[in-house]
């Protein structure tokens, strides 16, 4: 049997003596005792001619010479030669041979073409075999089948038909008792759900496929399912460090600790997952994944405190590397390492941007190296992008803009080489822009940035993070890259004026905005619909769109104005500066006992990001502002800012967008508008947290059902998920009015609404239901909710009641950032009704009057605390 190691051999020794023949020819005269060597060489040559010739040039006449060929060839690593054999095989069997002759040929071609990284060609062949063996009722061979095209459809990230075909194996197996298919096939939907972020169902399945597996004594079948099990438990540990950054960033430091607390429990089962798994691979010395388990480990016994621990497991990945032969898995293992020792301590987001500290560098570098070597050896132009790309980070981080451009070139080179290593590219354009702006040379590097933007966005849905501790999330990455790609265009605004660079930005800044929203969900197939940002600017020209961007050292403003000019303006404040004035700013309006509102902050505020463009607004004649904020920002009611003679609100109308490219255009006609008003009036106890009972909700719905005739209402026992789900069901209602205690909390889970009978309903759950109705014509327009509880200032949370609305095809959304249980939210709300359904304003300019008409109320409700907290999201029309 013939290795790919051993047919380059044979082809060096044929090399090698017909050179001896040639040599020792011209010396036979001279010596004749050769003349026996050279007959001996020549027979050795013979010999050593005939099996290669055999084995590889002969053409093969038959199909079993084919099969066999294609066998060698497949166990010599030679996957393409392998298919040309197996495919011509193929179509002579469709000539001569049986069914399940042409059968086998069909399951040699998908395991090679899974070989080589094409799973979707591996996927119909499969798809074949699936349609032959029902046909012949053979239901176990179906259902392995099923698994390994879901497997296959894991590894592209396509969850939802992973999900899908491994419920149809999971079926058979239960209708035919067949525990090991059982156990495969709640493994790979446990992969599905993890993927797909639903770590709560992968945990479940994973422990029942781990117990499938211990009945029926299946090791390998219960390492691979720890080892899911173990990975699932890292990425709910890295989503709680996440949280409790977030928690931190918004002062909310018990929190914080909670979640700390929560993401080191997971650290902990993730550990003794990944311990279960590698004592069955030690009993089976299974030395590749022993390493591949052991480098898992280490990030988790690190956060956890256990270094000690951590340091005898990468000295063992050391001493067992060097003792593996030389293989792809050796390669990737040599990579892996070299990035865990970047930062050995410390958990990365974004590993591949960040220059490490504390760094073993030498031993990345022998590492990387030695990885170089491997992949050269062997053909892999995967690993050789990754370890070629990774050398040229180190050069990057030393200043060497010049060998790390070389060695990041050659990274792009191996990864455009064939279709399998191209999930890396991303990274290397990258890469090569981050370099290109260290040396000043911003048009090539807005390019390269650009080039990787575009490259993301056509394969983040295939990668796949199996270790999220060794790999970054795409979805931060692309979110990361826009925000580095937009500073570059505005610094290059900033020195050369030109007006393209920042129409670019603002593309860009767009952009940005929909990734965003797709981080947020964390998967791409948002359900949104795209609109021409100029529908929503040419149909009211009397309207101002202000974008932000929130950058480490300093935030840009940028202002697109009717006639089409845009502008920009810095303020360069450090984010943490800016964010504490803007903390500041929202403490004073919820500090509802000072009688008497202190303007300062607020003027402040309005000085930067106001103020650069007051003289443009005014000399167009600006009504409406529209802002598309970034970070912190989205959780500042503009209309509080004060010139220092006027509130914002008093001179205009204003709006926030999560984006405009989002935001849908069409305005509806008043006489299609009918209200679903929902709420609560009585106390509620949810999670043993006692909700005191809205006395103003009834007065408030009242209004809306006497304003807009056809309305309907659900009010404490009947405002329950059943009854709202079938409501919305049975009837088109373009305004859904919510009012009830609600809670935005960091986490989805603690994001809710409180409904009937001591029930909560989550954001998500609501949204899915208006989505399952909201098609067309008959999408929801206005979506108002009143004592909403964010008044945290958690501008991630406000990203989420804006990405879920515009997901679940709600035009805009109205609602408060902080609950005021006063007679004012009633007044309030029927004023925008009024103005908005009666008088025809645009809901901007509803929104507008509502406030103005409370301000004059009164002393007390001229305060920013009663108005202030509403704001409109989306559609300002």
């Amino acid at each position: 049997m013939l290795s790919r190691h051993r047919i380059s051999n044979i082809r060096r020794l044929l090399q090698f003596l017909f050179i001896c023949i040639f040599a020792c020819g011209l010396c036979i005269k001279y010596f004749p005792s050769w003349s026996r060597i050279v007959s001996e060489v020549i027979s050795v040559k013979a010999v050593v001619q005939n099996e290669y010739t055999q084995n590889f040039l002969t053409p093969p006449t038959d199909v079993n010479q084919l099969l066999k060929r294609g066998e060698k060839r497949y166990e010599a690593e030679d996957f393409q030669g392998a298919i040309a054999d197996w495919q011509t095989a193929l179509n002579l069997s469709n000539e001569n041979q049986k069914t399940s002759s042409k059968i086998a040929i069909v399951e040699k071609l998908a395991r090679a073409y899974q070989k080589i990284g094409k799973p979707k060609a591996a996927i119909a062949y499969w798809g074949e075999l699936v349609a032959y063996y029902r046909q012949i009722n053979n239901w176990p061979n179906v259902g392995q089948i099923l698994i390994q095209q879901a497997q296959a459809y894991n590894s592209l990230g396509e969850f939802n038909d992973a999900r899908r075909l491994s419920e149809v194996a999971l079926q058979i197996a239960r209708t035919h008792h067949d525990d090991t298919l059982e156990s495969a096939a709640l493994r790979i939907r446990g992969e599905a759900h993890r993927i797909e972020g639903n770590y709560n169902k992968a945990i479940i399945d994973l422990k029942f496929s781990i117990k499938a597996a211990q009945d029926t004594h299946n090791l390998a079948y219960q390492a691979a399912a720890f080892t899911q099990l173990g990975i699932t438990y890292i990425n709910l540990s890295k989503q709680n460090y996440n949280y409790a950054k977030i928690a931190w960033d918004t002062g909310e430091n018990d929190e914080a600790e909670a979640f700390i607390k929560q993401a080191s429990r997971y650290d902990f089962q993730a550990l003794e997952s990944f311990q279960n798994s590698l004592n069955i691979f030690r009993k089976s010395k299974d030395k590749i994944n022993e390493i591949k388990l052991l480098i898992y480990s280490i990030p988790p016994a690190n956060r956890i405190g256990k270094s000690q621990l951590a340091i005898a497991k990468l000295q063992l990945v050391f001493l067992l590397l060097e003792h593996l032969p030389i293989s792809e898995a050796k390669a990737y293992a040599a990579i892996e390492l070299a990035e865990l020792l970047k930062d050995f301590s410390s958990e990365r987001n974004l590993f591949f941007a960040k220059c490490p500290t504390n760094y073993r560098e030498s031993q990345a570098i022998n590492l990387l190296n030695q990885a170089v070597l491997i992949a050269q050896k062997l053909s892999d132009h995967r690993a050789l992008s990754f370890a070629f790309g990774n050398l040229g980070h180190i050069y990057e981080c030393h200043h060497d803009y010049e060998q790390a451009l070389k060695l990041t070139k050659q990274a792009q080179q191996a990864a455009q080489t064939k279709p399998n290593a191209q999930d890396s590219l991303y990274l290397w354009y990258w890469q090569a822009g981050r370099i290109l702006k260290s040396q000043n040379r911003p048009l090539e590097a807005i390019a390269a940035y650009e080039q990787a933007v575009t490259t993301l966005e056509k394969i983040y849905t295939q990668i796949v993070v199996t270790n999220p501790d060794l790999q970054s999330d795409p979805y931060n990455t692309l979110e990361y890259i826009y925000h580095e790609l937009i500073a570059l265009k505005l610094s290059l605004e900033d020195v050369d004026g030109e007006s393209s660079s920042l129409y670019s930005a603002i593309t860009s800044l767009d952009a940005l905005k929909l990734a965003q929203l797709q981080n947020y969900f964390h998967k791409d197939d948002v359900a949104v619909k795209f609109h021409q940002a100029t529908d929503l600017l040419s149909a009211n020209t009397i309207t101002a769109v202000f974008w932000s961007i929130v950058l480490e050292d300093r935030t840009a403003i940028v202002v697109y104005l009717p006639n089409g000019e845009t502008k920009l303006k810095w303020i360069n404040f450090d984010s943490q500066r800016f964010k504490d004035e803007i903390t500041k700013f929202r403490l004073g309006l919820e500090r509802r006992s000072d009688i008497i509102y202190n303007r300062r902050q607020a003027q402040k505020l309005y000085d930067l990001i106001v103020r650069p463009f007051a003289h443009e607004l005014e000399s167009l004649q600006v009504k409406t502002l529209v802002f598309v904020p970034d970070s912190f920002l989205r959780s500042v009611p503009m209309a509080a800012l004060h010139d220092g003679q006027n509130f914002l609100i008093e001179k205009y109308a204003i709006a926030s967008t999560p984006s405009l490219t989002l935001t849908d255009p069409s305005k509806i006609k008043s006489e299609n508008l009918r209200a679903l008003a929902v709420g609560l009036t009585q106390d509620a106890k949810v999670d043993g947290r006692i909700y005191k009972a809205l006395t103003n909700v009834k007065k408030e719905i009242d209004q809306v059902l006497m304003i807009i005739p056809g309305s309907k209402q659900l009010l404490n026992q009947n405002f329950t998920r059943a009854h709202l789900q079938a409501e919305l069901q049975r009837s088109i209602y373009p305004i859904i009015h919510i009012a009830t205690h609600a809670e935005f909390g960091i986490a989805p889970e603690d994001t809710f609404l409180i409904i009937g009978k001591n029930e909560k309903l989550t954001m998500t759950d609501l949204y899915r239901m208006i989505q399952d109705v909201s098609q067309g014509i008959n999408s929801v327009d206005l979506l108002l909710l009143t004592a909403c509880e964010t008044a945290r200032g958690n501008d991630h949370t406000n990203l989420g009641l804006a990405s879920v609305a515009v997901s679940a095809g709600v035009k805009s959304t109205l609602a408060s950032l902080w609950s005021i249980n006063d007679a004012a939210t009633v007044t309030l709300v029927t004023k925008f009704y009024q103005y908005w359904y009666d008088y025809g304003l645009s809901k901007a300019e509803a929104l507008q009057k509502a406030q103005q008409d409370l301000i004059t109320l009164g002393k007390k409700y001229a305060h920013p605390y009663y108005w202030a907290p509403f704001i409109l999201l989306g559609n300002w029309l």
